[in-house]
């Protein structure tokens, strides 16, 4: 009977539940409003069965959460539900705000690593380093925790005390800093710079609250401070934020009043023209903007309108294809819904979100796209551009792909561990674009791999695994086992023979991750626009004002 009364207390609750969501549904038809409150009476019925009739205790909350996530999943990406728990980092995601110390972390083994440090934030002051292995959070050990539960020990209100206990590489006992937490805000741009006497660059990683503020700041220390006659624009990796970010940072760009972005959505009072509110920064000074396939959402409308205005020319790959609106709805017990409300529309007319879902690449942007899904449209001087997903570059520049043995390094986390024992081995580095990695601390890197025991496999020693694994399941392989020898024999890697085959990439990578350690990542960014393809691109085309005024001017020509 106890079982049956709790049963009924939670389906009670789940009632209520159901009454106050109808209360809402006065506008839908009444064919409609039956079939939702059928299927919202059978959902309820079910889970009062589920809570008094399975044999086990049941989660309601487990499973009501897993219930809804699945539900929002079917719909699209990006209408999410944010349970109470995730507001923080909700909040952070959209605000770039957030109390604690200024650090990222991440899983090493029972513990955390501290992975980047802010600079000027709790966390650097204290004189806590990337690679510190945090054991104790105010004196309790954080032995098997959950990462997000880390993270929360480590959140707080700003002006309030946390102890943290870390272990360090070269120091045989772990020791304990005292921080004080801050207000963290983290910039939206991490670096700008002259990549020469003429051509300026602004990196701008996300669209947070205030960001245009950071780009404004940038752009007018770069024309007051030097003879800018060029700019480059990178938002390659940034996956966007708000919207009307968006249009601020286009205004920084384009006259008053030009129409930047629009939404459209089925409820009509709701759609709305974004234009340029106020004065420029700057109209006339050549532009280029880098994409890539990490650019998404706001990304994509700065590029695009910027692309259909003729104001600038866009370089580098397709862009993620994420053209769709998110409103934040409260829901009850300070939890959340993201719902996708609109679609985004830019000057040309065309759409940015990617019109098939079914061809996605891993990570999620925008695949192949048939021909039948996409449409010409026209920008200002007449240009033809296309719809169908994403921003398609002007110049199309594709990164080169690393070799497995360099991904491989990267997700074992090699880079990063030699960089922490080379910071915490040398007191001081060469500014970032004067130092450059020698044989030397390559060799020493060599060495190190080796003696962590380092192994991997090449796609292809993997694919011949695979097959060799299906035909001996077919009984193939005892027909042809000589020759699978020989062929595994003569495709097998060699670590020493590889690591100087892929030398040059591995170098790259590995200079990147040790200017980081002592010039955070403003330093790494700038170390990397030294072999950067896309960037060497924009420069030549900057260089070439023909070429540049006849990619956004072809009637001229």
């Amino acid at each position: 009977m106890k079982l049956t009364r709790i049963g009924f207390k939670k389906a009670g609750i789940i009632t209520l539940i159901v009454i106050a969501f109808t209360a809402g549904l006065v506008s839908f038809n009444e064919d409609r409003d039956f079939k939702l409150l059928k299927n919202l009476d059978i959902y309820y019925s079910l889970f009062r069965e589920l809570n008094v009739f399975y044999v086990d205790d049941i989660e309601p909350e487990k499973l009501i959460e897993i219930s809804i996530n699945e539900m929002l999943q079917s719909l699209d990406p990006y209408t999410v539900y944010i349970p109470e728990s995730g507001i923080d980092d909700f909040n952070f995601a959209t605000t770039g705000k957030y109390g604690g110390i200024g650090s990222l972390i991440r899983k090493s083994g029972d513990f955390a690593v501290i992975s980047e440090i802010y600079k000027d934030f709790p966390a650097d002051l204290a004189g806590l380093k990337a690679g510190d292995i945090i054991r104790e959070i105010d004196s309790k050990s954080i032995e098997g925790l959950a990462l997000h539960k880390v993270s929360d020990l480590l959140k707080g209100l700003p002006d309030t005390e946390v102890g943290v206990t870390i272990k360090r590489y070269g120091i045989d006992e772990p020791f304990t800093f005292t921080l004080i937490r801050k207000k963290i805000h983290i910039t939206g741009v991490p670096y700008y710079g002259m990549l020469n006497e003429n051509i300026g660059y602004i990196r701008l990683s996300n669209f947070t609250q205030d960001c245009f503020k950071d780009v404004k700041n940038a752009l007018s220390d770069l024309k007051k401070t030097y003879s800018l006659k060029s700019l480059i624009l990178d938002l390659r990796g940034n996956p966007g934020g708000l919207l009307i970010e968006a249009v601020n940072v286009s205004n920084l760009f384009v006259d008053k009043g030009q129409e930047i972005v629009s939404t459209r959505g089925k409820v009509k009072q709701f759609d709305e023209t974004y234009r340029a509110r106020n004065l420029p920064v700057d109209t006339q000074t050549p532009l280029v903007v880098l994409v890539d396939r990490g650019s998404a959402s706001a990304s994509e409308i700065v590029a695009g309108a910027l692309q259909d205005i003729d104001r600038a020319v866009i370089v580098g790959t397709r862009t993620f294809g994420k053209g769709l609106v998110q409103t934040t709805r409260p829901l009850s017990y300070n939890s959340r819904l993201k719902v996708t409300t609109a679609k985004y529309y830019i000057p040309s007319g065309r759409c940015i979100q990617a019109l098939d879902y079914s061809n996605r690449n891993e990570d999620g942007s925008v695949g192949h796209i048939p021909d039948s899904l996409i449409s010409e449209y026209k920008t200002k001087n007449g240009r033809l551009v296309y719809d169908g997903g994403g921003i398609s570059p002007d110049i199309e520049i594709k990164k080169d792909n690393y070799s497995q043995l360099t991904i491989e390094l990267f997700t074992g986390f090699l880079f990063f561990d030699f960089s922490t024992r080379y910071y915490l081995t040398h007191d001081s580095l060469l500014p970032p674009g004067d130092f450059e990695l020698t044989d030397d601390i390559y060799l020493d890197f060599i060495a190190f791999v080796k003696d962590q025991n380092f192994n991997y496999k090449t796609k292809t020693e993997q694919v011949l695994r695979t097959l060799e694994e299906t035909a001996k399941k077919e009984k193939y392989y005892q027909l042809s086992e000589n020759e699978f020898t020989a062929l595994s024999k003569k495709l097998s890697h060699n670590l020493e023979q590889d690591m100087n085959t892929f030398s040059k990439e591995i170098k790259i990578l590995l200079e990147e991750f040790i200017v980081d350690r002592y010039y955070y990542r403003s330093g790494m960014i700038q170390s990397s626009l030294a072999y950067d393809k896309q960037i060497e691109k924009a420069c030549e085309l900057l260089e070439d004002k023909n070429i540049y005024t006849a990619i956004l001017n072809p009637s001229d020509q």
